[in-house]
């Protein structure tokens, strides 16, 4: 089988940053989260879960860590539990995808539909925004970067933001960017 689903990141608007993917049901949670990672742009510097909820969740999908002795909600093993043995053939489950427990990137997950196509690599079928950079400050520290960048380019902070972004003079930052197929490129490398 083969799930579609739309993935957002939550909290970021004008524009949204959201991905519709493809992803096949024998791959584990760890490769969908790899999946993730190339779809959005993230560069896999961080920790992430899965779960129900992002903050209290009845269960967590995650890397096997030793603070898992000290969680109140089951955790299961990312890389030995396969997408199909969790959501079936239910296509109206929805989770919640957490990068970075820091910045707090919450992704909505949901999923649109269940198909008997079987693919060998997860597709992108569309998606809009550019994602966030790494260790931006979250979602308030991106709000705040786009507005910088946008409205007062030419302040000293601007520069050192841009200098940060690895931007080249006369380059800008276009928070409406996505290339699907660069996207998928990167994703049937997985």
């Amino acid at each position: 089988m083969t799930y579609q689903f739309k993935i957002q990141i939550k909290g970021i608007t004008k524009p949204p940053v959201w991905r519709r993917i493809l992803v096949p049901d024998s791959f584990t949670f760890q490769q969908f989260h790899f999946v993730i990672q190339e779809a959005f742009g993230w560069e896999n510097a961080h920790l992430y879960s899965f779960s129900d909820k992002a903050y209290g969740g009845s269960f967590y999908i995650s890397e096997p860590d030793e603070m898992d002795a000290f969680s109140f909600a089951p955790r299961k093993d990312a890389s030995k539990l396969k997408l199909r043995t969790f959501l079936g053939k239910d296509s109206s489950k929805s989770l919640v995808y957490w990068y970075d427990f820091g910045d707090d990137w919450i992704h909505t997950i949901k999923l649109e539909a269940v198909s008997d196509e079987a693919l060998l690599h997860a597709r992108c079928l569309a998606g809009k925004g550019t994602c966030p950079p790494e260790d931006c400050g979250g979602v308030p520290g991106y709000e705040y970067m786009k507005g910088l960048l946008e409205e007062d380019p030419e302040s000293e902070e601007a520069q050192e933001m841009r200098e940060w972004l690895g931007l080249e003079d006369g380059e800008t930052w276009d928070a409406n960017y996505f290339n699907l197929e660069a996207t998928n490129l990167y994703l049937s490398q997985l």
